[in-house]
Parts: C-alpha cells; structure tokens; sequence
C-alpha cells in the first residue's frame, strides 16, 4: 500500500501531463490496486487450506476475540511463530506416524513370510538333512558354502578352502568367490562365529532371519519411494499392503530363501527409493549429498549379492539415457548416476577377483558409449523440433551400435564365453538363434522362462492393482508423451527454452519420469520372462499407490473433464485410497488368517534315505554325477564331491552339463542306439553292455544310484 501511496502522489504531482492522462494513470493505479489485493487474499486462502483444522479454530477464536475486546497484547512476530511452530508440530506428528506405519507394516510383511515358510514346512520340528533338503536347486549350493565355512576350524580355513575349492567341481579347483556371489553367506558366517550367536541362534535360523529381515527393509524402500512420489504416507501404506497381498507375484522369498534375489532386491528397492529422493527439484548440497551416498552404498550391495546386476543395471541405464535425451531429468545427475553404476561394478569386480564377466557386461560398454557419444555430439539438445528428432534417431543409432561394437571387441580381447548362454537364450526366445542349441533349449523347457501367465492378471486384477496402474499407466504415459514433444519443440532463446522446461516439470516432475520409465522397460522384461515379474510388480505397487494418492496428477485429471476445484483434489486424493483399503480388508484379511491356519510338513522320504545313504554308506572321496538341482542337494547334505551345479556361468562347467546330460560312455562304441528316449531310463533296464560299465548300488521309489566300474574290471 506505500507503493501504492507514492504512486498516488506522483500523478497528483504531474505538472505538465494533461488530465486525460492523470485519469489514466490512476485508473491504472486502481487496477494494480484491485490485482494485489485479489492475489494477497488469494495467497492468504491457499495458505489456510494447507493448515489442519485445529489450527484454523483455534485462529478463528483469536479473531473473535481480538474483534470483541480490543487489539490482542501478543505482538505480531510471537503470534506468526506461534503459528509456524503449531504447523511444524503437526508435520512432525504425521511424519512420525508415517514412518511407524511403514515400519509395523514392514515387520508385517516379514513375520508373514517367515510363518508361511513355517507352517508349509514345518521347519522347526523336521530333522536337519529335511531342512537342508528344502533349500532346493541352486538354493542348496549357496547356503553349503554358509554351512562349510561355520564348520571349518577357523574363519582363516574357512576362507582357504573356499578360494581354493575342489569339490564343488571333481578334478578342478576353483576359486568360489571370484566365480560366484557368496559374500553375503560369508559374512554371515564370520558374524555369527565372532560374535557367538550359537549361544542364541541355530545357524540355520540365523540365516533364515537374516534373509526375511531384508524383506523389512524392501517394503519400507517401496513404502517410502510411493511417500516421496505422492508427499502423503497414506500411498506408502497402499504399496506396502498391496505388495503384501499380491506376494505370489511379488516376491517368492518364503521357499526359495538363499536365492540370490532374495538378498539383492531388498537393495535395488533401497537405491531406486534414493534415486526419487535424488531427482527432486531443488534439494539442499546436503541432501544431494547424502541421497547420492546411499546410491552408492545400495548399488553395490545390490550388485555383490547377485551374478545378475549387470543385466538390471543396463535396463536401469536404458532408462536413464532414454530421459536425458529427452530433458526429463538433469544431465548432470544421469552422469552421476553412470558414473556410480561404473564404480560399483568396477568394485565388485576387484572383490571377485577380476572376474572378467563383469569387465565384458553389455551395461559398462553402453555407459562408456552413451558418455563418449554425448560428450561428441553437443549440439543434441538445439535445434528446430525435426532437427532435434532427427539428431536423436542419429544419436540412438550411434550410442547402440558403438555399444555392441565395444562389448564385442572386449569379449575378443579377454575371451570371455561366461555369459554367451544367456544371450544364445535370447536369440532363441524371440527367434533370432537356433532353438536346438543345448543351453537355450535348457532354458525354454523351464516355464520360468516362458512368457508372463495370464493367470498372473487374473490376480492382479482381483486385488484392484492392476485397473489401477493401467488407468495410471496410460495417464502418465500421455502427459510424458506431451512433456517429450514440448521439450523437443524447445525454442532456441535461452528464456524461452528455460520457461518451457519449468512448465514441463511442473507437468512430469524429473522423479515421477524416472519411476514411469522404470516400469515401462521391466514391465515389458516381465511380459516377455516370467521369471523377472518380480521386478516389475513390487514397482507397479509403488507406481500404482502413488499416482492414486498424488495431489498433483488429480489436478491434471480433474481439470482435463472440467471438475477442478482444489476441495474435490482433497476428496479425492484420500477417498479412493481409503475406499480401496476397505475393499482390501474385507476381501483379502480373512483370506490371509485362513493361509496363517494352514498348518502342513515337509515330506519327502525318498530323498532323505538317499541323502542318508550316502553320508553312512559311500567314502568321504566318492564323486557324484547327476542332474544340477539334484547335485546341489548332495553338496549342501553330504559334503561330497559333484560334477556339475545350477551356478552355470562358466563355459567349462556347461560343456561338463551337457555330457553329464548326454550320459556317461555315450560315445562309447559298444553302446547301440536305444529306443528309451533317455539314458536313465535305458541303464534302468540292466541291460548289457551297460551293466558292463555300471553296478546299481542305491534303490527307491524315486532314486537309482549306479557305480562306475573301473576299467580294469570292464575288461576282466
């Protein structure tokens, strides 16, 4: 109102203007007068719509107060911190209750898996060898090197024999931890010895907490990553429940325990939670500072634990580079974020003992290339809107093709052949390589490989998850449709192009970009591999709860079909999430009591009296062949020697598979052509010249257990 004043003043002092032009100009005043005014009441209004209600009564009795008796004895600075302290409590008091909603459901969750893994197993009343026969397949080896390094003598032996290894390959010796990902067991080994927690714990049991204790830290990853997405705890809350009750697809944590994701995805949900918290406009060099920090820390935890990293990070780097190019996210931060992604698995790298599978992943060759690329071609992001398309589709083509030329070239230079089946199976799945070759067919007969089941949708479906993300999908998708075009159609002025850019972010924060892009690349790895759904819907949850409870995106759609008013926002923002956790309580928390009663026992005589056998009936030096999953159980239950095992990252070992496979002496002359379509069921018959070659030394009902015969005998 001063400036107001003085201007007021000016056109009374105007000598020489005519009064035409004083009117003007106070009519001008009037109308600057008039827009001040609408604006403060207007900031006022949006400032007191934000404040809880006890406030704004107790602030309403203030008024009728200071109206009835006189101006109030509190001083304005007193009554203004009054306010903001009032506002900072209640924040506090709803963050607070937040972070122990996430919690009590996180520990939830955890409690709920470990009781399922109880009751269908009966795991605390069963013998030892039945508990160790319930970590089937490659869940078995992994937690036989745990079991191995609690019984060495020391921890100093422990880790002798698992550097130099000879019994999990006969007649090779091999150093376990550059070739597999068992630091986690490790560890847990070396702290369960140092600080005497037999005195409290079964190892076993140490090991089972150890792993469904992570899966607190998983739900309270995802619960918070939907809290930062939408700024209320309550879509937390919907992502954790519905996590928890769509569990058949989002996690199998509860009878597949040592399996490497198990350890790891706790990890992947942590540093996709830091990279939201990252990508948030405006944050503090402090908060930069520490959400980078746990980048790190979480993606190395994340790459150690599992063999597989290299092949999540470069789907996490596909979305990365597909949103810089675009302007979603700062440039600078994907650099970052290339750059931890480097790091990490140059770290893991020096832990395993140069293992050179990770030197020649597909993800460092294309980091290096979409860096080198960039730095080249500086004028991607200028131009007319057709210049800038053009020069991306030129971008794309040359970024890609560098990238395979380089992990080409590395693979030649350090000859590696570790990972070739993974990529023989890809061929193969979508046409492009033959479907006879041995590794590839080992993994399309498995129907964990196969495309995602249309049962799957059908549970989604009932639990409301997935109506919901794909209302949210295709909403999401054309307002970054929309964001993208805006940004390519930047114009060249600096003013322009930065004002454009702001109203964009306003539209697609860089944050809600990055999680949109995330579960389109491995919503489309899950649809095409069923056994990576597990990617895919823990985020969905996140994705899905979070749009729903997301202040930001109502106002988008509300004003899309003409209802917007900040009142029906608020409406709402909290009447569907609370409506879906009605229908979630009714439908499913009966359900869940029912799955709790349901007491079962592991039962499995015939491998029991197997393993037994050999324990008691064979010599500590005796070598076993036979199939993967079954050799696992051998290792973990007996300690003998194996042939071969499901960790099939290794050229060698999968040649050995494939003759193990094949049977022994198949290329033996005497052995004719049989009309049994496998070897074990040809040697069944004791037929000549198989019982030549082998003695039956093991029978039941399921198992058959033949000896080799030395040579000297064959031809006696």
């Amino acid at each position: 109102m001063k400036t107001g004043a003085t201007l007021n003043r000016a056109v009374e002092q105007l000598p020489i203007a005519p009064r035409q032009s004083k009117r003007r100009l106070r009519f001008c005043y009037i109308q600057w007068h008039i827009i001040m005014t609408l604006r403060k009441r207007k900031h006022q209004f949006e400032i007191s719509a934000e404040l809880p209600q006890h406030i704004l009564k107790r602030n309403e009795k203030q008024t009728v107060h200071t109206a009835t008796h006189g101006r109030s004895n509190a001083s304005p600075w007193k009554l203004v911190a009054t306010g903001i302290w009032s506002v900072l409590q209640t924040l506090e008091i709803i963050s607070l209750l937040g972070i122990s909603v996430g919690v009590i459901l996180g520990c939830f969750h955890s409690w709920y898996v470990q009781s399922l893994h109880e009751n269908f197993l009966w795991f605390s009343n069963i013998q030892v060898v039945e508990q160790e026969i319930s970590f089937r397949t490659e869940c078995g080896l992994y937690y036989s090197y745990y079991k191995q390094m609690l019984q060495a003598p020391t921890i100093t032996q422990g880790l002798k024999e698992l550097l130099y290894d000879n019994k999990t390959e006969s007649r090779r010796t091999i150093n376990l931890l550059k070739r597999m990902n068992i630091y986690q067991e490790v560890i847990l080994s070396i702290l369960y010895k140092t600080l005497s927690i037999e005195r409290y714990l079964e190892p076993v049991y140490f090991y089972l907490y150890t792993v469904f204790g992570l899966q607190t830290l998983y739900v309270i990853s995802l619960y918070i990553t939907s809290w930062l997405l939408s700024g209320t705890w309550m879509s937390g809350a919907l992502a954790a429940i519905w996590y928890i009750l769509n569990r058949v697809d989002t996690t199998r944590v509860e009878f597949t325990i040592p399996l490497r994701e198990n350890w790891s995805l706790p990890f992947f949900a942590l540093q996709i939670m830091a990279i939201t918290y990252y990508f948030r406009p405006q944050l503090k060099p402090s908060q930069q500072w520490w959400s980078f920090t746990l980048i790190m820390i979480s993606t190395f935890l994340f790459c150690i634990a599992w063999q597989f990293n290299q092949f999540i990070l470069l789907i996490q780097a596909l979305a990365l580079f597909s949103m810089d190019c675009l302007d979603m996210v700062p440039a600078s931060k994907v650099t970052s974020l290339y750059f931890v992604h480097i790091a990490s698995l140059l770290l893991v790298w020096i832990l395993q003992f140069n293992n050179s599978m990770l030197l020649g992943s597909l993800v460092l060759s294309f980091i290096l290339a979409a860096l080198v690329v960039r730095h080249l071609q500086r004028n991607l992001k200028s131009g007319s809107f057709i210049a800038r398309v053009l020069k991306l589709l030129l971008h794309f083509i040359v970024v890609f093709s560098l990238a395979v030329l380089t992990n080409n070239a590395t693979k030649k230079i350090l000859g590696l052949e570790s990972d070739e089946h993974i990529f023989k199976f890809l061929k193969a799945k979508f046409g492009f390589g033959a479907t006879r070759d041995f590794d590839a067919k080992l993994y399309l007969c498995e129907d964990a490989f196969g495309l995602l089941p249309s049962d799957t949708f059908q549970r989604l479906l009932n639990t409301l998850i997935l109506p919901s993300y794909i209302l949210i999908l295709v909403i999401t998708v054309v307002i970054a449709i929309t964001v993208a075009v805006r940004n390519l159609g930047c114009s060249s002025t600096v003013i322009q192009s930065t004002s454009i850019k702001e109203q964009n972010m306003t539209m697609l924060r860089p944050d809600m970009a990055y999680n949109l892009m995330h579960n389109v690349l491995f919503g489309l790895l899950a649809l095409s591999t069923m056994r990576m759904k597990y990617l895919w819907t823990s985020h969905m949850c996140v994705f899905a709860s979070a749009a729903i409870c997301s202040s930001h995106l109502w106002s988008l759609s509300l004003k899309a079909v003409r209802l917007y008013s900040p009142q029906w926002v608020r409406v709402m923002r909290f009447a569907v999430p609370i409506l879906i956790f009605t229908y979630l309580y009714h439908e499913f928390w009966p359900k869940i009591m029912i799955e709790l009663s349901d007491l079962r026992e592991f039962y499995d005589p015939d491998t029991v009296e197997l393993m037994n056998w050999i324990k008691s009936k064979t010599s500590k030096t005796a070598v076993f062949a036979g199939s993967m999953q079954l050799l696992a159980g051998v290792k973990l239950c007996t300690g003998r020697t194996i042939t071969n095992h499901p960790h099939y990252e290794d050229k060698k070992l999968r040649e050995r598979t494939k003759q193990v496979m094949d049977g022994p002496g198949a290329n033996d002359p005497d052995l004719m052509p049989s009309p049994y379509p496998r070897f074990c069921d040809e040697i069944k018959s004791n037929k000549p010249p198989y019982t030549l070659y082998f003695s039956r030394v093991f029978k039941n009902k399921t198992f058959h257990v033949y000896k080799l015969k030395k040579k000297k005998n064959v031809h006696n």
